[in-house]
């Protein structure tokens, strides 16, 4: 009985090419070919920003200054931190004071600008190891203000602001990848 069935059914299948064609039609409409070029990204973003103060950073253990590249898609982030509690083996301590930096693309949806990339070294080539964080570097922003001169985020991490001024402006001029 149930070999019977299983032939029926695909019998039954095989008849029906208007349905075989309707399905081929449907996976094949569905794929999309991406162009082999990097995307625009945000305008208003497009250019070198840098933090240039830290509201109460005397009263806090422990801040970070950003400066932050955007060019099309992409990002380039340095991070400077300051702290006052050594988080690190002593000779990555380096007095409180280090660097780092990560490269990747981003995506600002409505009011959020999304950042994914990966840690590097200070010629954003991939960092695999050493001091500070490797890997993943992943952050969101909520975009509070965003002139021609001034951009204003939020961490969704820790609801600290940034005020950035831009040092200097970039025309998007897309790349092949």
């Amino acid at each position: 009985m149930v070999r019977y069935m299983v032939l029926h059914f695909s019998y039954t299948f095989l008849l029906r090419p208007a349905a075989i064609s309707a399905l081929c039609l449907t996976l094949l409409s569905g794929c999309v070919r991406q162009p082999n070029i990097q995307g625009r990204g945000d305008a208003r973003l497009q250019g070198v920003w840098q933090q240039d103060s830290i509201p109460y950073r005397e009263q806090l253990n422990s801040f970070t200054e950003h400066r932050l590249k955007f060019t099309c898609d992409s990002f380039y982030v340095d991070l400077t931190t300051h702290s006052k509690v050594n988080y690190y083996e002593a000779e990555c301590y380096n007095q409180g004071i280090w660097k780092e930096y990560a490269k990747g693309n981003y995506a600002v949806r409505g009011d959020t600008l999304f950042l994914a990339g990966t840690f590097t070294k200070a010629n954003y080539k991939q960092k695999v190891s050493g001091c500070y964080r490797t890997g993943r570097y992943t952050e969101g922003f909520l975009i509070r203000k965003a002139t021609a001169t001034l951009l204003v985020l939020e961490s969704l991490n820790d609801h600290r602001e940034s005020a950035m001024a831009l040092k200097e402006k970039i025309d998007c001029v897309p790349k092949p990848l």
